[in-house]
């Protein structure tokens, strides 16, 4: 089946279920927590403290003995110990189904005591997810070889996230660890939906439960791709909604996550004892002080920059890399091209150019999931 996949050539791909150049999926109701406008929000009272200390293990944590910070070209370990500015992850996929596009029911991989049961649908052959012709999981696929390999339903290391917005049912599909997909099914450690019409309650699909990302949030909804910086640089100048990061675990708040996120990691694994650690589910705000026009001329640096601003970006999940963008691979802009973009365009900026927004007091992290009912979610006009 995936040798079949691969052969379909990506202009042949709109109208077989994944449409070329369509918008992200976004949640439509103006409520909804990602979608607002945070220029004027109230900041965490120990904002500058928790930036300071991020700040602060941005310059001094070490890799192999060496440190991470080299204060003539500004660089540090934004994401973990690895030397990484603040630079943009772009191998994610996110593909468009409607009516016509394939299904495949879940297969728990790598066996049934992987799942995670609780927190995400259920594995079986009655959980259709939709899987577009041409279609690839996260990190598959490479546009730079000659001939380009082309995405695939393989995972080929790493997280293996499989993003699918359904536009004809206003639904999105993730999945995390997405190993394959065969004729038994789509191979994966959790696979779950969630409605873009709808406002979740502040603890999203529910409380302590996680989803395709750490800290129990939407994916697809908090990335950018090529499409969308192109048409808000030729339109409202912003995206109009937060985006996702990222943090070294032994960077985040040890065992705690706030508000919107419902989960974040055990003690074992975010590290971070501070009483300024910033938790899981944070909202940062680029500071309103931040001179854009200085820090680059490029009008598409400059979206994600006033994005930062009016929207913010929620940390979302452990790794290297600070912000995610999509590949363009699918769309009909591309980051080189028509934005003269690249991984690199927001090197330079630093933690204490950023704000913590209010949001509430952190919780201990229990992994105990109650999941939000989905009858749950249609109540009270979509507003909690």
């Amino acid at each position: 089946m995936n040798r079949f996949l691969r052969s379909i050539p990506a202009l042949l791909l709109t109208g077989m279920g994944s449409a070329l150049g369509a918008a992200l999926p976004h949640f439509t109701q103006p409520n909804a927590v990602w979608n607002q406008d945070v220029t004027n929000a109230p900041t965490r009272s120990r904002s500058d403290y928790m930036m300071a200390h991020l700040e602060t293990l941005a310059k001094t944590i070490q890799n192999n003995g060496q440190p991470c910070y080299d204060p003539s070209v500004g660089k540090g370990c934004w994401g973990d110990t690895k030397d990484v500015n603040f630079q943009i992850d772009l191998s994610m996929y996110v593909m468009h189904a409607n009516g016509a596009t394939p299904t495949a029911g879940i297969v728990a991989w790598p066996d049934s005591s992987s799942y995670y049961v609780d927190d995400c649908d259920v594995a079986s052959a009655q959980t259709q997810f939709p899987v577009p012709v041409g279609g690839g999981i996260e990190g598959s696929g490479d546009d730079t070889n000659v001939p380009p390999i082309l995405p695939s339903y393989t995972c080929d290391g790493g997280d293996c996230h499989l993003l699918v917005g359904n536009d004809a049912t206003h639904v999105l599909w993730e999945s995390y660890a997405t190993d394959s997909l065969d004729a038994s099914g789509l191979h994966t450690i959790c696979a779950l939906h969630w409605y873009l019409d709808r406002v979740y309650p502040r603890y999203g699909r529910g409380e302590h439960c996680t989803s395709a990302d750490g800290a129990g949030f939407p994916v697809a909804p908090l990335l950018f791709n090529a499409d969308e910086v192109y048409a808000a640089v030729h339109g409202t100048g912003d995206l109009g909604h937060a985006i996702r990061f990222i943090l070294g675990n032994n960077r985040i708040s040890a065992g705690m996550y706030v508000h919107p996120a419902s989960h974040g990691l055990k003690s074992n694994v975010t590290t971070d004892p501070g009483p300024d650690a910033v938790p899981y589910g944070a909202h940062l705000r680029l500071k309103g002080s931040f001179n854009i026009a200085a820090f680059s001329s490029n009008l598409g640096v400059q979206v994600i920059l006033r994005t930062l601003q009016k929207y913010g970006m929620f940390l979302s999940d452990g790794g290297g890399i600070p912000l995610t963008g999509e590949s363009d691979h699918y769309n009909m802009r591309k980051w080189d091209t028509d934005l003269n973009m690249d991984t690199h365009s927001l090197f330079g900026i630093r933690p204490t150019d950023f704000d913590v927004i209010e949001t509430g007091d952190p919780m201990q992290v229990t992994y105990n999931c109650v999941r939000t009912p989905d009858d749950f979610i249609f109540i009270d006009g979509n507003d909690y």
